[in-house]
């Protein structure tokens, strides 16, 4: 089936578009978020994409042999580093397709 030319043209637009914001959506989850818990106890650093790269205590926690303190720390750090992630890329997302004239929301 021949498409009209203008048709064509709009698929190939699309197309573009698509691929652009895989692009963005992919150097997005390659930025590096780094967070900390307990005052600084524990570091992590990931990727926005959940990749985590580091997790950094320190020995002060390590030296009070506090499991359960320890464990919050490490799981609470990881978690904002995950939802900071997933915030970077949507808020990327978002920005790239306003600039393209795609409604709010609508990805």
């Amino acid at each position: 089936m021949k498409l009209p030319g203008n048709m064509k043209s709009m698929m190939k637009q699309a197309e573009k578009m698509k691929q652009q914001m895989e692009q963005l959506q992919e150097k997005a989850g390659e930025e590096i978020i780094e967070v900390s818990s307990g005052g600084g106890m524990v570091k992590v650093s990931a990727k926005a994409k959940g990749e985590i790269l580091s997790i950094t205590i320190e020995d002060e926690i390590i030296e009070s042999k506090d499991k359960e303190m320890m464990q919050d720390l490490i799981q609470a750090a990881i978690n904002e580093s995950l939802e900071k992630g997933k915030t970077t890329i949507k808020e990327t997302m978002n920005k790239a397709a306003a600039a393209m004239g795609i409604p709010p929301g609508l990805l």
